[in-house]
């Protein structure tokens, strides 16, 4: 954000701060009369040295931070539109249950949506603030217990919609139906639970998602998407190890 744009909000804000605070002397203050006044943020707007002089230490701080290099990429991690499998969502839903089975190592599975992901990382470095980019959503992590005809309707919803991004679960897509399920390696039995992790937009039905809104059980994990990421690629760095993520065929269309 600009200079002029950042002092004209901070003048703003501090106009309704005082407000704010003189409405809270007298309990029933009521104006006589509102006015109006509409303020045109452009070029046109002199930056303030004063505020300037405030913010710049954060702003640097910030940038710092989110320039900070947490990993590597060896190959694009890219989401085709047309694809049933991308690099991206497998990095993503490996990272999330990765994450999980740290509270949870029962987890067996995880689940995301390719319109979540905001962005592709490009080969090479990864930083703080490209992590940010790829998922600027304040989500918080969850674990649902699903029973086995849910996983089915899961299921059902990502052969619909050509593929989401996944990990532990293997399936084919044909005619837009789900068939050869497994989860952990195994037949999904219907007859059994199944533990997802995922993220609460998800579970709170988000992207007309199917299959989560009746679990057995939900547990909130305390730690948000974003977060997960970034902890996910620093320790794979700190174990010397890059991104290389690939195709595996979790996710197959039929011909």
């Amino acid at each position: 954000m600009k200079h002029f744009q950042i002092n004209a909000l901070i003048s703003h804000f501090g106009i309704l701060a005082l407000v704010a605070l003189l409405a809270s002397c007298h309990r029933y203050f009521v104006p006589a009369s509102h006015q109006y006044t509409q303020q045109q943020i452009d070029s046109t707007l002199t930056p303030d040295a004063a505020y300037v002089e405030y913010y710049q230490p954060y702003r640097q701080q910030l940038e710092a931070e989110m320039g900070r290099v947490v990993g590597h990429t060896d190959v694009a991690l890219t989401k085709p539109g047309n694809a049933p499998e991308t690099r991206l969502g497998n990095f993503f839903a490996d990272a999330l249950l990765t994450e999980g089975k740290k509270q949870y190592p029962d987890a067996e599975f995880s689940f995301g949506t390719k319109g979540g992901l905001r962005i592709e990382l490009q080969k090479g470095d990864i930083t703080v603030g490209n992590l940010f980019e790829l998922m600027p959503f304040e989500n918080e992590m969850v674990l649902l217990e699903l029973s086995g005809e849910s996983v089915q309707q899961l299921a059902e919803f990502i052969a619909a919609t050509g593929g989401q991004p996944v990990s532990g679960l293997r399936m084919k897509i044909g005619d837009d139906k789900a068939t050869d399920i497994m989860i952990a390696g195994k037949p999904l039995e219907l007859s059994r639970t199944y533990k997802l992790i995922t993220y609460d937009y998800l579970a709170n039905g988000g992207d007309n998602s199917r299959g989560l809104n009746n679990p057995v059980s939900r547990i909130t994990l305390g730690q948000k998407v974003r977060e997960a990421l970034i902890t996910y690629v620093s320790e794979q760095t700190q174990a010397g190890k890059h991104i290389n993520t690939q195709l595996d065929e979790r996710i197959i269309r039929n011909q």
